[in-house]
């Protein structure tokens, strides 16, 4: 029986959750790489596997496929973007197949592993913005977080707050609930 509960806990420790890009992708990914390096010669990089995260800016479908234009964000330990209010800059990521804008919209959390293909120069506002341009070997679209707020406007307590009750009159809330009786 002990070794069958040892058996058990040993099994639950060591599988823990699947990375979301394969094993052998992230075997050929160079860590070393950063964002900022990147961006700041990417033809320097060409033909490296890079691992970066962000959130998609806009989709257009091709004629051969898909490119992305993604903002870059940090990652976690499990490589999901985080700190979704500080980038470094942009990317395009290049995905040969259709995927739809109706999915892969504005907004959606993704992780790419792609090549490095070097850069593309594009419009973004009134000026000329260099691009690292990537080539995706595998992509990972996360799902949508609830907002708390859209389920529960007021919190766990209501619209009163946790100070309403029937101990509440007198100390916290200036006017009588109205079961109140004088």
């Amino acid at each position: 029986m002990k070794k069958l509960l040892l058996l058990f806990v040993c099994l639950s420790l060591f599988t823990g959750c699947a990375h979301v890009i394969s094993k052998n992708v992230l075997d050929q990914v160079d860590r070393q790489v950063t964002f900022a390096d990147l961006q700041k010669n990417p033809s320097r990089y060409k033909g490296i596997t890079v691992l970066l995260g962000g959130v998609i800016v806009g989709t257009s479908v091709e004629k051969n496929g898909t490119l992305l234009e993604i903002y870059q964000t940090a990652l976690d330990r499990s490589d999901k973007p985080v700190e979704l209010d500080r980038s470094k800059g942009r990317f395009l990521a290049y995905y040969e197949g259709f995927l739809d804008t109706e999915i892969w919209r504005k907004g959606r959390k993704v992780t790419v592993a792609g090549t490095v293909e070097g850069e593309e120069t594009r419009k973004l506002g009134n000026m000329d913005y260099r691009y690292p341009y990537l080539k995706i070997k595998e992509i990972h679209l996360w799902e949508k977080e609830p907002y708390l707020h859209e389920q529960y406007p007021w919190g766990p307590y209501g619209p009163w707050g946790p100070w309403w009750g029937p101990f509440s009159y007198p100390f916290l809330y200036p006017y009588p609930p109205y079961w109140y009786r004088y």
